[in-house]
């Protein structure tokens, strides 16, 4: 039933990323809400110990690692997809390289997820909203995204 759910769930990251763009108007806006779905994962220091415990299984049984890395590509091309889509839409800088950001964003809220668990300032959603904002800042136009 496990294989199966995560067979399942690891095929649907094109569809969530498909909704994020529908319901936001721009795709730096439709990125920060996919920050924001993630850290539903952490509605809790609890949950999220809960979520690590799956990760860990996901980790260490092969079968299991294969639909792991398999959604984890998926949701890095999106990343790259949308990044390349905020500089098309002028929020991002042209120099931007969509490969290294997307990568440096995955890292970012994977790591902003856990440090909100340590210190449970506030939610798990505007804590890592803000580290990715961070991250974003330097690369942003003036141009005013709409979120």
């Amino acid at each position: 039933v496990w294989l199966a759910l995560s067979a399942r769930f690891s095929g649907g990251t094109g569809e969530m990323f498909s909704e994020l763009r529908k319901a936001n108007r721009s795709p730096l806006a439709a990125l920060r809400a996919y920050g924001d779905c993630i850290s539903g994962l952490a509605t809790s220091p609890e949950a999220l110990a809960r979520n690590l415990s799956y990760l860990q299984i996901d980790l260490t049984d092969p079968n299991l690692r294969t639909h792991l890395v398999a959604q984890a590509r998926a949701s890095r091309v999106e990343l790259q997809a949308i990044i390349k889509e905020a500089i098309a839409a002028g929020e991002l800088d042209r120099q931007v390289n969509p490969n290294r950001l997307a990568r440096t964003v995955e890292a970012i809220l994977a790591g902003s997820m856990m440090s909100w668990a340590y210190y449970e300032e506030g939610t798990a959603t505007r804590w890592m909203r803000d580290d990715l904002d961070a991250v974003l800042k330097p690369y942003l136009t003036k141009k005013k995204t709409k979120r």
